[in-house]
């Protein structure tokens, strides 16, 4: 008799538990369903921010409408922000509420220069116009700032407790905005930080990226006359060929996952004058970034060496430096589920017509129109970009994700890509990634055990590594852009 009771008590507690942990599911769910509201409810305003941010296309560090924009509309919301963080006057330390847990999302609104394109299908320059979002920062910025929102108004209704956090991040293409702020300990005490990417597929990121090291090489020379007196002269411009001469032979000696790229941002002003200044800028890119700085040093040995040959003389000026991303699969997992939930983006027939004329424009194979309505099922792949997110993921446990605000086969930095952006293609886009980052938000506020669970797998995948900014302790270049 008394094993039947037992048996019968336990069998009731089991239930009970079932029923609350069915329970806790439906709230979660509903307060998902109510973020998801509150931000597609703001479909139209938001599309304002984000085409407003595409029409001001501001470079690294000189972001100061977008940001403002940004900003006020974040304050109007009830979040105190502090701007002009980390030493860089556009970026920004936006929260609200208070307390554990405290949950960061990145925010990003710098263009790309020599890129103008109208929202057209067809390639079309903006007259008197050269920067454009070719990267879609106008959109990642808006969709964060959305996310933060409405999980501001879960917080300030009492349905979720802790903090949320909007990090405005400048210069991000090439500036090293985030190292920065990394450096400066603004991500100490936050428990987990969230972000996304415009692409022209729904994924969650799974893959690292590549650390990076950049830099701009000045040679001196000698002005003179090129034809009268050009015993006379010291070409700067000589300087810069010979050395890009001996990194391109370089490139037979490194690892082949190296990537190094470089423009010459001033080789002189006029043919009949021996150049007396020339600047060279590069990239250096690796998986490893022990190897990014080897190779980096080595392509300034060659600068040495170019200098030493045209009796010129040199300096170089460390742009950017960004480490590899580190991959958090506990909350990966957790991001794909919640992305899953939201769904892709589903284009009008009319969109369906100007997807395929951006298509025709593209060099090589391309997905079908349709695919941008698939989420992708989690999975690892080459990922030959860089980001500054990686040295975020180095101090605090990240995770991001990619969604379709372009046309299925678009090349990010591309004509293309500035075209979708200025379209309601990439405001659905954005709206996905929005839903998502508050939805995952959504489960760190409310289940402590993830978050436990995030930051221990962190701690292990990191190892014993101490974190150094790759750009040493240089102040921002903020005006690596002119």
């Amino acid at each position: 008799m008394k094993l039947i009771l037992i048996s019968i008590l336990l069998l009731a507690i089991g239930c009970n538990c079932l029923a609350q942990s069915s329970n806790n599911t439906k709230s979660i769910d509903v307060l998902k369903n109510e973020s998801a509201t509150t931000i597609q409810s703001g479909y139209d305003a938001y599309k304002k921010i984000a085409l407003s941010i595409w029409d001001y296309a501001e470079l690294g560090y000189k972001e100061n409408k977008s940001s403002a924009l940004l900003q006020s509309t974040l304050k109007d919301n009830g979040f105190t922000v502090e701007a002009g963080v980390a030493g860089m006057p556009t970026a920004f330390d936006a929260s609200y509420g208070s307390g554990s847990p405290v949950i960061a999302i990145l925010a990003e609104y710098d263009a790309l220069p020599g890129l103008s394109q109208d929202n057209s299908p067809t390639k079309t320059a903006i007259e008197n116009k050269n920067c454009a979002h070719a990267c879609g920062h106008h959109l990642f910025g808006t969709g964060s700032v959305a996310a933060g929102i409405a999980i501001k108004k879960l917080l300030e209704t009492g349905k979720l407790k802790g903090t949320i956090k909007v990090f405005g991040c400048p210069a991000e293409e090439g500036g090293s905005g985030k190292v920065y702020m990394v450096r400066e300990g603004l991500f100490i005490n936050v428990d987990v930080v969230l972000h996304w990417h415009p692409w022209d597929f729904n994924t969650v990121i799974y893959t690292s990226a590549l650390a990076n090291k950049s830099a701009k090489f000045r040679f001196y020379g000698i002005a003179s006359h090129a034809s009268v007196s050009p015993e006379q002269g010291r070409s700067a411009l000589d300087a810069v060929e010979a050395m890009d001469n001996m990194v391109n032979m370089m490139r037979e000696h490194i690892p082949q996952e190296t990537r190094i790229h470089y423009v010459i941002t001033n080789g002189g002003k006029a043919p009949n004058v021996v150049p007396e200044f020339a600047e060279v800028y590069y990239y250096v890119r690796h998986p490893d970034k022990a190897m990014a700085v080897s190779i980096f040093d080595r392509i300034a040995k060659a600068a040495e060496g170019a200098a030493l040959g045209t009796e010129t003389k040199m300096d170089y000026e460390i742009i950017g430096g960004t480490h590899d991303l580190l991959i958090n699969k506990t909350l990966a997992l957790n991001m794909q589920t919640n992305l899953e939930k939201v769904g892709g983006v589903m284009y009008t027939e009319e969109e369906k017509v100007f997807a395929k004329k951006i298509q025709e424009s593209f060099l090589s194979k391309y997905p079908l129109i349709d695919s941008a309505a698939i989420v992708k099922p989690l999975f690892i792949d080459k990922n030959l970009g860089s980001t500054d997110v990686g040295d975020v993921s180095y101090a605090v446990p990240t995770v991001g994700v990619e969604t379709a605000t372009w046309v299925p086969g678009t090349s990010p930095h591309s004509w293309q890509a500035v075209a979708c952006g200025g379209t309601d293609i990439g405001i659905k886009g954005m709206i996905v990634a929005s839903k998502t980052l508050a939805f995952t938000a959504i489960d760190l506020f409310t289940n402590p055990a993830l978050i436990k669970k995030a930051k221990e797998e962190f701690i292990q995948t990191k190892g014993d590594y101490q974190y150094k900014a790759l750009l040493g302790d240089r102040k921002p270049a903020l005006n690596y852009r002119d």
